[in-house]
């Protein structure tokens, strides 16, 4: 946990004094080698890790934009509402991968990201992400956030296949709680 939390501020000071702004709406791209700590049984990448990484590009898109001005700095906190993984190939110890952040599209409440992991141009997993800042307990309207950070588009429907793969994680839940 200590590793998640200096990578976090590693991403918070090189976005703010070394790196370049980004585009909310742009592929953002980074290349990461598979550590000793990322591994189980020593070899290949935990599941677990794919999380993490999924994370550090996404706050590294928040504060390399006006994002974290226009929500983070006025109260709002970025939450997870549900992410999907899909794994391909492992990713073995010390072997490089990219990971790339796509803006899929949003609604009123949530903004769905793809993060698709590859190595030597094959891809090795997908992610897939459905995001919300709250404020009060209430989910804050994402257009209007979205807007304020220089995001010029109107709109950006994410496609069904998306939207798909989220739609039964209500029912899902209630299942679980009417089972309990």
């Amino acid at each position: 946990m200590i590793y998640y939390w200096l990578h976090l501020f590693y991403i918070f000071i090189g976005s703010k004094f070394f790196w370049k702004p980004v585009d909310l709406t742009s592929n953002l791209t980074r290349k990461r080698r598979v550590n000793i700590l990322d591994c189980e049984t020593l070899r290949y990448m935990n599941n677990s890790k794919y999380t993490n990484y999924m994370d550090f590009i996404r706050f590294e898109i928040m504060f390399r934009s006006q994002l974290f001005n226009n929500s983070v700095k006025k109260g709002m906190f970025a939450v997870l509402g549900s992410q999907k993984i899909i794994y391909k190939k492992p990713l073995k110890r010390w072997s490089t991968f990219s990971i790339t952040l796509s803006l899929e599209g949003w609604d009123e409440k949530w903004v769905y990201h793809k993060h698709t992991f590859t190595q030597k141009n094959q891809v090795c997993a997908i992610g897939y992400t459905k995001a919300a800042f709250w404020k009060g307990k209430k989910a804050q309207n994402i257009d209007q956030i979205l807007k304020n950070s220089g995001v010029t588009l109107n709109e950006m429907n994410p496609s069904a296949n998306v939207l798909k793969l989220f739609e039964t994680d209500y029912e899902l839940l209630k299942e679980t709680e009417e089972a309990t």
